[in-house]
């Protein structure tokens, strides 16, 4: 059974938004990097390879599906940031909006009766309940340790820890 042509369209648009969650947080590692905070960097440096891999998982779904997705063009990110909490809060923001976008993708697949899309999905809604928690839990570290300069060393030890694991689990 072919892919329905919307589920496709609004997989492919997510390919292209996973891509430009990587490169927005690039830009977040590098601000961290300018700022001499190399754990912050590295933590979104390992978000950077996650995003990369959602996208690749879906290109994967969509080729598997016998549907040969487009790369269209990744917006340039437009962030700058006055202090350390704001790409924790950008951040934020952006995982609620990916979100939103996986939800499109989900009652796109469920509007067309896409039970295999759907289940597939399930993966994406459950890691973006992850990414989200993540995000909070950064920001109320920040704001409760973040503006001691001890507190602040901590966290970026703390962050400089996390390596990227290569996620066997997703739904290729």
């Amino acid at each position: 059974m072919a892919i329905n042509e919307n589920v496709a369209k609004a997989l492919e648009d997510q390919i292209n938004k996973e891509l430009y969650s990587a490169y927005l947080y690039l830009t977040f590692a590098n601000y961290y990097e300018d700022r001499g905070l190399k754990g912050f960097a590295n933590w979104y440096m390992v978000q950077v390879q996650e995003e990369t891999d959602h996208a690749k998982a879906l290109r994967r779904y969509l080729l598997d599906n016998d549907y040969k997705p487009t790369m269209e063009a990744i917006a340039k990110p437009d962030k700058t940031f006055a202090n350390d909490l704001e790409p924790l809060e950008a951040g934020l923001a952006h995982e609620e909006y990916v979100t939103s976008l996986i939800h499109h993708c989900y009652e796109v697949a469920q509007e067309a009766h896409d039970i295999r899309a759907m289940q597939m999905l399930d993966w994406f809604v459950k890691e973006q309940g992850e990414e989200e928690a993540n995000a909070r839990d950064m920001i109320s570290n920040m704001k409760l340790f973040g503006s001691d300069p001890k507190g602040l060393y901590d966290l970026d030890r703390e962050y400089a820890t996390r390596t990227y694991i290569a996620q066997t689990t997703l739904p290729m």
